[in-house]
């Protein structure tokens, strides 16, 4: 794996970028100048970024996942993607009254979303779907291959398709978060 130099990231034109951020040169990065990036980021391998993104401090965005940010993706400080997670911010209605493609026009499309947030400390499992308009509240964990199409509540553990809440996370990693202030 090989990330930009500084020089790179700076040619992205990003609308912010902190510091010690590792960006694939295998990435791509659609929008620039409406994603902002805080410190100590890492952006893997075949990665997709597009639209309305804001990444705080301590996020890993591991290979093959995809953000889709129409609407707004915000993902807070601590926060990761496993390989393959899907952010949807926006969707198309598929009801067949309306088209369906980048390259319609407008009027003859229905596209509805909403803000997406992952809140602080939460994790989401390989090849997670996010649709539009939903909270991972903090300290969240997602299990792997989960499909999350409803608000997430604090410190739950959540699997499946719908996910589902099967357990509670333990703490402990907000206090070792803390030491990082």
């Amino acid at each position: 794996m090989a990330f930009l130099n500084s020089k790179g990231i700076e040619q992205l034109g990003l609308k912010s970028c902190g510091t010690n951020v590792l960006i694939s040169d295998k990435a791509s990065i659609y929008s620039p100048e409406q994603i902002s990036i805080g410190s100590n980021v890492r952006i893997d391998d075949f990665c997709i970024l597009s639209g309305q993104i804001t990444l705080g401090d301590y996020i890993h965005i591991a290979a093959y996942s995809a953000l889709y940010g129409k609407f707004g993706i915000e993902m807070e400080s601590f926060t990761g993607l496993s390989p393959r997670c899907t952010i949807f911010s926006a969707s198309d209605d598929f009801s067949g009254h309306y088209l369906i493609s980048p390259m319609v026009p407008e009027q003859f499309t229905e596209v509805t979303g909403g803000l997406i947030l992952i809140k602080r400390l939460s994790q989401i499992g390989a090849g997670t779907i996010i649709m539009p308009n939903i909270t991972i509240n903090e300290g969240v964990a997602v299990g792997a291959m989960s499909f999350v199409n409803i608000d997430l509540q604090e410190w739950g553990i959540y699997a499946g398709v719908p996910a589902r809440k099967i357990n509670e996370r333990d703490r402990t990693c907000a206090e070792l978060a803390k030491k990082f202030r």
